[in-house]
């Protein structure tokens, strides 16, 4: 079967981790690697994978757009507001892995199958991945819910610059998406960068 070419915008840790499982895929291969530092350590790891790099980030795509035939936007919610409107117009299906909000919330295990036919779909958060697929499950047996609140932890060494500029765009689309996945009125998210050393790994 042919693979889907896949571009990634973003070399930060949700980019590089990315890249790791696009590599283990058996539907999809990362065609383009775009940042804007060529000297980066995730440039430097795709690099040593052999995928291609470039550090003019989403021009590189508008300059050829057939070398992806989907986007992944691992960058920041502030800078996905833009590169939106680009990939719109050179129809890109893409997979927004910010806090921005801009595409249609998707929760794989809950309305995975509703986000197939839209061009933008946002992957929430970590946290309401996380969270929003038991927040479905009881909310479908106890639907009188008044509040929920979720608290969510990771390592302060595994959240780069990228997902520390996004703290609060984290917490509000989180909420968001408690909200828009359940019958409840009000919600609260809470994430903790948790600063142990050595750091905790989640099983």
């Amino acid at each position: 079967m042919k693979k889907l070419k896949a571009g990634i915008i973003g070399t930060g840790n949700i980019g590089c981790d990315l890249l790791a499982k696009i590599q283990k895929s058996n539907e999809l291969e990362c065609t383009l690697f775009m940042g804007r530092n060529l000297n980066s350590k995730g440039m430097e790891f795709a690099n040593r994978l052999g995928v291609k790099i470039t550090d003019k980030s989403i021009e590189a795509l508008i300059d050829n757009p057939k070398l992806c035939d989907i986007v992944f936007d691992a960058t920041t919610a502030s800078a996905h507001y833009k590169h939106a409107e680009i990939l719109k117009k050179l129809n890109k299906f893409t997979i927004d892995l910010t806090p921005s909000l801009l595409g249609k919330m998707c929760i794989p295990i809950v309305n995975g199958m509703e986000c197939i036919k839209e061009t933008n779909i946002n992957m929430v958060t970590c946290g309401g991945q996380a969270t929003i697929p038991i927040i479905s499950a009881v909310n479908s047996m106890i639907p009188d819910i008044d509040y929920i609140e979720t608290v969510t932890s990771i390592s302060a060494d595994s959240a780069g610059p990228g997902t520390r500029a996004n703290i609060d765009e984290f917490t509000q689309t989180t909420k968001a998406s408690i909200l828009n996945f359940s019958k409840t009125k009000e919600a609260k998210a809470i994430i903790i960068l948790n600063p142990a050393s050595p750091p905790p790994i989640n099983a």
